[in-house]
Order: C-alpha cells, then sequence, then structure tokens
C-alpha cells in the first residue's frame, strides 16, 4: 500500500471514530445536541475556523476521490500476486519475478565484459514479460555486440526454462569499468 492509501484509510478511520464515538454519546445522552448545535455555528461564523474546516474539507474530498478511483495496489494476476502462473493439465506452477530476475542475473555474469547485473521483470496486461536490465561493462567489451548478444541469450533461456515470450530485453549500461587483468600487467611492468 502505498504513503498516500495509508494516509487516506488512517485519515477517514479517525473521522469514522469521531464520529462514532459522537453518535454514542448523543443516544446516551451525555451531551445536548443543542450543545453540539451552538459549537458548530460558532465555528462556522468564525472566519479562521470557517477556513480551516474548508481546507480539511477539500482535502477530505480529493482523498476520497484519490481512494476510491486511483487504488495503486498490484493488481492479482489469475490469483498470483507477485509471479507468473502457469497451468497444465497436470496442475499449476507459480515462477516468482525474483526467481525469473536472478535467472536473468546468472546470464549476465555468464558473460566476461557485464558485471553487477541488476534486473527488473515487468508483466503488461496482455501477459508479456518485459526484461530491464541494467549493469557495468568492461571498458575492452563491445557493447553494442555484448547487448545483441544478452538479448538473445535472455530470451532463449526464459523460453527453455519457463516456456514464457519475452516481449523486450531493454539493456543500460551503467558504467564502464577498467579491466583489473589490464592494471596488473601495466603494475607488473613498471
Amino acid at each position: 500500500m502505498k504513503f498516500l492509501d495509508k494516509v487516506g484509510l488512517v485519515t477517514f478511520s479517525v473521522v469514522v471514530l469521531l464520529l462514532s464515538i459522537m453518535m454514542c454519546i448523543l443516544v446516551f445522552g451525555w451531551l445536548d445536541l443543542n450543545t453540539i448545535n451552538l459549537i458548530v455555528k460558532d465555528m462556522l461564523n468564525n472566519e479562521v475556523s470557517s477556513n480551516i474546516i474548508l481546507g480539511f474539507s477539500i482535502v477530505f474530498i480529493l482523498l476520497a476521490i484519490k481512494c476510491i478511483f486511483f487504488t495503486s495496489e498490484v493488481k492479482e494476476i489469475n490469483g498470483v500476486k507477485d509471479g507468473i502462473l502457469l497451468k497444465n493439465d497436470d496442475g499449476q506452477l507459480v515462477i516468482s519475478k525474483t526467481t525469473l530476475e536472478e535467472l536473468v542475473n546468472n546470464i549476465v555474469r555468464g558473460f566476461d565484459s557485464a558485471q553487477n547485473p541488476v534486473t527488473r521483470i515487468i508483466l503488461d496486461k496482455e501477459h508479456n514479460l518485459i526484461v530491464n536490465v541494467v549493469f557495468n561493462v568492461k571498458e575492452t567489451a563491445v557493447i553494442k555486440e555484448l547487448s545483441a548478444n544478452l538479448q538473445n541469450k535472455i530470451k532463449s533461456t526464459i523460453k527453455s526454462t519457463s516456456d514464457l515470450d519475452v516481449k523486450e530485453v531493454n539493456i543500460s549500461v551503467k558504467e564502464l569499468q577498467k579491466d583489473i587483468e589490464q592494471k596488473v600487467n601495466i603494475t607488473k611492468e613498471i
């Protein structure tokens, strides 16, 4: 649950709690309705308190509209919240996004020129996988060739291991790193 959703839920819970307590106090006769009427009239007649009430009312209206129409919860796909559900005649299999992300990270680590991969898997509305990979490359790498090889390897490996089709493999090169072996050879020569 996102922060704004939590704020909306807590705010409305507090308002409902206060209104419920107020109604109970009125029903038990511990407070007179005329007293509440006088307090509300005094608050509305005072310019400062009426502006504060107006401000709170606008905030409550906006929070209500946001919470009712714009929920930010992750929707479940086929009853699975953070994974992909595969069904066949024998049963079903749920593959978590974390598993697929680790699979992609292992593929990237298998390439000598790529280092420190971070992967994020996205499942779009048509149930297509989109793989986003960020990693560092050694300065001796041919980035275009490396990325094409990685894209093909990631697509084929995911297809063979999980029978899932990958729509896109987006690669971002974070930074260029000097080759450690090259540094060692330069040091030995000096």
